[in-house]
């Protein structure tokens, strides 16, 4: 790849608003799907800290996070988004002693079941960039609970056939197919939160928001450009002092400390993809010189970009 700004100028983003840009910053993807339906009941199944979504297919399935933490149980069509990967046990009927899971929990169709009637069900696991998306799913809660009995919620049934079909019979394609499906499972979960519930302050508040969806747009999209809160502010056709005011309400962040950190969740993201110089790199997320990055990005990842580069990136 030839080591020049311009490879690195325009967004990665394929969408035009701030919640598309935001979600492809973190290089969302959906990656398997397991059918579980264990042969033996009571059971308590110990899930691993993954990102994850659970769809129950039949029956009740109690969902508890961490250790002796509050319990919620799924029913029939329900969906559980996990974004963040904190450990969590899946369990029905009486409390029994938490266990992994293993191979006999997995099922393709209804054929191996015979006439087995436990409670059964989906999940799916997703992939991020790690780096950088720690901090923003961070604002989300533990668990996310979309009823699959609810309204407008034909996208969930939908899915939950369509990745059925592909789980128990896979065709050329099924792997796509897949991730796709979980992709968009991820956002019409994220939406149904954010319209359903009080979300607190963060990104998704923000880029939902009608003036300041705009604003992280263009902010997104021109990492290189030398943004004022004044020029922003005029974006939003608000005063500097009403539009610092909003921006810090819904992000949790001031407008120049929300900017600097996507500069880095950015410079991150290509010094673990691209080969291009550190003071390429710099440039395209808008710093003026290699060491103003190499300050910066010290202070947020513990190291300077090379170093970083050469260790923590190529584990990743």
């Amino acid at each position: 790849m030839t080591d020049t700004v311009s490879n690195f100028a325009d967004s990665p983003a394929c969408g035009s608003d701030a919640f598309s840009e935001i979600l492809d910053t973190v290089r969302l993807r959906g990656q398997d799907v397991v059918r579980y339906a264990p042969r033996s009941m009571p059971f308590n199944i110990a899930m691993p800290g993954r990102r994850q979504l659970h769809i129950v297919e039949r029956g009740d399935v109690r969902l508890r996070v961490g250790d002796g933490g509050p319990s919620v149980t799924l029913h029939d069509g329900d969906l559980v988004l996990l974004a963040r990967g904190g450990r969590h046990q899946l369990q029905a009927g009486p409390g029994v002693a938490a266990r992994g899971l293993v191979e006999a929990d997995r099922y393709t169709d209804e054929g191996e079941l015979s006439q087995q009637d436990s409670p059964r069900w989906v999940t799916g696991t997703f992939a991020v960039d790690e780096a950088v998306a720690d901090p923003l799913l961070a604002v989300l809660p533990p668990t996310i609970v979309v009823s699959g009995g609810g309204v407008d919620r034909e996208w969930l049934e939908v899915s939950l056939r369509l990745l059925v079909a592909e789980v128990a019979e896979p065709r050329p394609g099924s792997a796509v197919m897949i991730s796709r499906i979980l992709d968009l499972l991820f956002i019409h979960t994220l939406r149904a939160w954010s319209r359903d519930a009080v979300a607190p302050s963060g990104w998704l508040t923000a880029a939902l928001d009608p003036v300041l969806g705009q604003v992280l747009s263009a902010i997104h999209q021109n990492l290189a450009r030398p943004w004022s809160v004044a020029e922003l502010a005029q974006m939003a056709n608000l005063s500097r002092t009403a539009f610092a005011e909003r921006f810090t309400r819904l992000l949790g962040s001031p407008p120049a400390g929300y900017l600097i950190d996507r500069r880095l969740d950015r410079a991150a993201q290509l010094l673990r993809t691209d080969t291009a110089s550190v003071a390429a790199v710099a440039a395209a997320v808008g710093y003026t010189s290699e060491a103003g990055l190499s300050r910066a990005f010290s202070r947020r990842f513990g190291a300077p970009p090379l170093r970083w580069r050469n260790t923590v990136g190529r584990a990743d």
